[in-house]
């Protein structure tokens, strides 16, 4: 009767502090925190920006070379990775019809000109063509420098120059031309041997923030 009696309590006991444990994680769920009541879920554009056929609009306006990502702005690395995409699609490994070789298409006597004499290391090192490109690139600005202090600023040919411009355009064609192309007011047109012109790097890449660089005769990518 006892061990009956023990049996019933131990029962009873038990069911209760089920119950207490069901009952209190019910009070300890507050629902309530997890609702969105007054959120505002609406993620969609605003009338007062872009719709979608407006941007896809913008886009076709651009053209390809013009919709290039990511948007780095007109920062330095803004205009060196756009200058690239527009060179070889940003490739390292990529190598033109011409010879030119890498992410920023250089040719071996450019290279030879910043210290590099062995362009089939130079075309599977990432990191030395961006030396190579910031070598060239402060090679060219002291070149160039007497014509960014004389043109920056004037308009030629509808452009206004600039000096990322300038410095573009000497990646294309080499300072010699674009000295050529602005004492001339734009009459003498350097292209490339697929038709790209000064007129058309001096344009495309205008108003970018070069500073960065500091012009140096003697710049080398080693």
């Amino acid at each position: 009767m006892v061990k009956q009696t023990t049996g019933y309590l131990t029962l009873t006991l038990t069911t209760l502090v089920l119950f207490g444990f069901m009952f209190q994680n019910e009070e300890t769920i507050n629902l309530g925190k997890y609702s969105t009541k007054g959120l505002d879920l609406n993620y969609t554009v605003n009338n007062d920006s872009y719709g979608i056929n407006e941007l896809l609009a913008f886009n076709v306006n651009q053209g390809s070379e013009e919709t290039y990502a990511p948007y780095l702005g007109k920062s330095f690395v803004g205009f060196k990775e756009a200058l690239a995409f527009k060179e070889s699609g940003g490739n390292y490994n990529s190598v033109n019809t011409y010879g030119y070789l890498g992410k920023y298409q250089f040719g071996a006597s450019t290279l030879k000109l910043i210290g590099i004499n062995n362009p089939a290391k130079f075309l599977k090192n990432p990191r030395l063509q961006e030396k190579a490109f910031l070598a060239n690139t402060a090679r060219n600005k002291w070149i160039l420098r007497r014509d960014i202090k004389n043109f920056v600023g004037k308009r030629i040919n509808g452009t206004i120059v600039t000096e990322s411009g300038i410095l573009a355009a000497a990646h294309l064609a080499g300072p010699g031309s674009v000295k050529k192309y602005l004492r001339s007011y734009g009459l003498d047109n350097f292209a490339d041997g697929y038709g790209t012109t000064v007129y058309y790097y001096m344009k495309r890449f205008s108003g970018y923030d070069t500073s960065f660089v500091k012009a140096n005769r003697k710049a080398r990518a080693l």
